[in-house]
């Protein structure tokens, strides 16, 4: 093929030797000024000012893309004009520039898609693997065993798995069909028994049935019971057991599933099927809203809440063993807008100060929720330390040593002895202005973090003294400070910490792990009603607390008023006397005149200024509370203590899922939690076979969302996790994954 019979080929230009091509050709596609494009089933040529430049015949698909990116390269036309005229994407013709700058011609060759070597799934590996997991061995080990991925072992077994056949059992076997939406038998006579006060909470009873909506949240399970909830709830309100339908263990799933499932807030049970939600309870319908805050009011009138948080946090860390002895602080404010007088303090998203409570959170190395305590109206952080040192210690024992990571909120180097003196060790960030580091100390480390994420950190370590005052001696604290620099932006951040035994680089990770919590605080709110109510009861504010006197800021702005009235008195006065010296100006009569009125006016300002300052001076500071607001109270912190700890329990148990999604999900770190609340929302069917309650999920929006949910399923299965309060063993599975 010659660029004449392309050219000539398509009728755009007769082929005669000794004629010159015109500038453009006929019926070219114009690809820029003076850049033309001709193609045709022979195959394509790049005019360039009139002068044929590139050329490829019919089926050449490297010459084609090598035209794109020399056109590009030598500045011919801008990639985007490029990737238009020959009908590809800018990323696909970035995509060539860079597969030729690296490897030349030969890149730009077709590319086949799929693997690069063999499989190592051969029948024979797939038989091994069978034979493995027969053996009862999970799937990491038979991963582990057979020398193939996860991955590998979950397609390998896909459709054939021995031990999801086995614990499926045979629940169609009979011929049995489950009927769709099918509703659970009404139990009046167990109602009737309770009114009755003969029945302290109906048994649960599982109806089976096909496509039941909401039944994917039954997933929760094995988790939310190896974190220690429905332990911690029976050994504190066990004891007080009374006559009721509703038992707590339904009590406290109805909170679990209706967060689970979108709806956290007690009103979200109106806007959740009763049937629907009653079927993942064991009963015929889930509580109303008035029974369900009435139930709730009568474990808070107990005054059992504070017991509830440490057994739930003691139970928190026997299942977490593994974990470092690290809690992370940090304070929440619930913001409050009803008519009642309730302190006020920071809210730091809004940047304002309104009325609201202040609670003190506790977290976990991963971010999980521990405990949580309301604190005293305008505690500081720093304050709060030495009841979180209190708490802890009661958990880890006398012979541990945690670490307490917080942020600049509770920067008090006093604080810091006592919290050293104490047992504890400290991670936090430096407060105040200090010197920069000089770039020569700076050292790069490489490090991957807990959830194999690399990091490459720019660090200098040094020790740092911080003087405090212990009485009205001055005293001095050494602490090891970690200075990160920010290549980019030359900014550096200090972190200061007592623990000599971690390396820089993890001293920074650590602190940085810090923002887990506000990633806690973040995900609770719009989906565990972290900043809910729950309870519209108050309890009486001290009223002999001392707070500022908001007479004293009026006598303050008073005295700067007539103080600003003085100055201009003054002012007035200045320029009257400078007026009179002015011949223009007037009379000497007159300017005396307005001498004298000017004076006058500055003796009264005087007066009035030096009265102000009186006043304000015996005006005090600080007032009782019960002086300014006789009528102020508190949030009542019980039943929203009780809600909380439920919900945090909720969380944490969603976290282990979403952690354990990760082998199986490539796109875990971005999505586990959007894929968790897809299945919780899945319907599912439901079924007794035995001792066995099987959950057969309908598949999800995508068939890799299906496989990753089944997956987890066999881990789930493996844990043999009995539904609360029945001797029903959970089995999971989803639908032709």
């Amino acid at each position: 093929m010659t660029v004449a019979e392309v050219l000539g080929g398509a009728g755009l230009v007769p082929v005669r030797r000794g004629r010159p091509l015109p500038l453009r050709p006929a019926g070219s596609l114009r690809v820029a000024d003076g850049v033309d494009l001709v193609e045709n089933e022979m195959g394509g040529v790049v005019v360039l000012w009139g002068m044929p430049t590139w050329c490829w015949e019919a089926g050449d698909v490297v010459g084609r893309r090598l035209a794109v990116v020399q056109l590009v390269e030598t500045g011919a036309a801008t990639r985007t004009e490029v990737a238009a005229s020959f009908g590809v994407s800018n990323e696909t013709a970035r995509r060539w520039s860079r597969s030729y700058e690296e490897a030349g011609t030969e890149a730009l060759g077709l590319q086949v898609k799929g693997p690069k070597r063999a499989s190592k799934l051969t029948e024979e590996k797939r038989q091994e693997i069978r034979q493995a997991r027969a053996g009862g061995r999970s799937m990491a080990e038979v991963a582990e065993a057979c020398g193939v991925s996860l991955n590998s072992v979950s397609r390998a077994l896909r459709g054939d798995d021995p031990l999801r056949a086995r614990s499926a059992g045979t629940p169609r076997s009979e011929g049995k069909e489950l009927v769709p939406l099918a509703r659970p038998e009404p139990r009046p006579a167990e109602r009737q028994a309770a009114r009755a006060g003969l029945l302290a909470g109906a048994a649960p009873v599982f109806c089976d049935g096909a496509s039941l909506p909401l039944a994917g949240a039954l997933l929760v399970l094995p988790a939310l019971v190896a974190g220690g909830l429905m332990g911690a709830v029976d050994k504190v309100y066990g004891t007080a057991r009374r006559a009721c339908f509703y038992g707590l263990t339904s009590l406290v799933l109805t909170v679990v599933l209706s967060s689970l499932v979108g709806e956290p807030r007690a009103e979200g049970l109106t806007r959740l099927g009763p049937v629907a939600l009653g079927r993942l309870l064991g009963m015929d319908r889930a509580p109303e809203v008035g029974t369900w805050r009435r139930r709730m009011e009568e474990l808070a009138t107990l005054g059992r809440s504070e017991e509830l948080v440490g057994a739930m946090a003691a139970a928190h860390l026997a299942a977490n063993q593994d974990l470092p002895g690290i809690f992370c602080l940090d304070g929440h404010v619930r913001a409050y807008h009803g008519r009642s007088h309730l302190p006020k303090a920071h809210l730091a998203r809004a940047r304002l100060a309104m009325p609201g409570t202040v609670d003190t959170w506790v977290t976990d190395s991963r971010g999980d929720g521990v405990m949580v305590w309301t604190g005293a109206p305008g505690a500081t952080l720093s304050a709060e330390l030495a009841r979180a040192m209190t708490e802890i210690r009661s958990l880890v024992g006398p012979d541990a040593r945690p670490t307490l990571v917080f942020d600049r909120g509770g920067w008090s180097p006093a604080v810091f002895a006592e919290v050293v003196a104490a047992g504890f060790h400290i991670l936090t960030y430096r407060k105040g202005k200090t010197e920069p580091e000089p770039r020569s100390a700076f050292v790069a480390y490489d490090h991957v973090d807990d959830l194999g994420h690399a990091h490459t950190y720019h660090l200098a370590d040094r020790t740092v003294r911080l003087a405090y005052k212990q009485g009205k001696a001055g005293r001095r604290l050494a602490m090891r400070q970690v200075t990160r620099l920010d290549p980019v932006s030359a900014h550096q951040t200090q972190v200061l910490t007592t623990h000599s035994d971690w390396a820089a680089n993890e001293v920074a990770q650590r602190t940085f792990d810090r923002w887990r919590i506000e990633n806690f605080f973040r995900y609770m709110r719009p989906h565990y009603a972290l900043d809910a109510l729950d309870s519209y009861a108050k309890t009486p504010d001290d009223l002999t607390r001392s707070v500022p006197n908001p007479a004293k800021a009026k006598a303050k702005a008073a005295t700067q008023k007539a103080r600003a009235l003085q100055g201009e008195a003054e002012k007035a006065l200045a320029d009257a006397v400078a007026g009179a010296a002015d011949p223009a100006s007037g009379s000497p009569a007159e300017a005396t005149a307005a001498i004298n009125g000017a004076a006058a006016a500055l003796e009264i300002a005087r007066a009035a200024t030096e009265k102000a300052e009186q006043r304000a001076g015996t005006v005090p500071a600080r007032v009782p509370l019960g002086d300014i607001r006789p009528d102020a109270v508190l949030a009542h912190p019980e039943r929203k203590r009780i809600t909380d700890v439920i919900r945090m329990a909720a969380y944490n148990a969603q976290s282990v899922l979403a952690r354990a999604l990760a082998p199986y999900y490539p796109r875990a770190d971005d999505e586990a939690n959007s894929l968790l609340r897809e299945a919780f929302r899945a319907s599912a069917d439901l079924e007794v076979v035995g001792n066995q309650l099987h959950v057969r999920l309908d598949s999800l929006s995508a068939p890799r969302r299906s496989r990753a949910i089944a997956a987890l399923c066999d881990e789930l299965n493996e844990t043999e996790t009995c539904y609360p309060g029945t001797e029903l063993r959970l089995v999971y599975s989803v639908k032709d994954a």
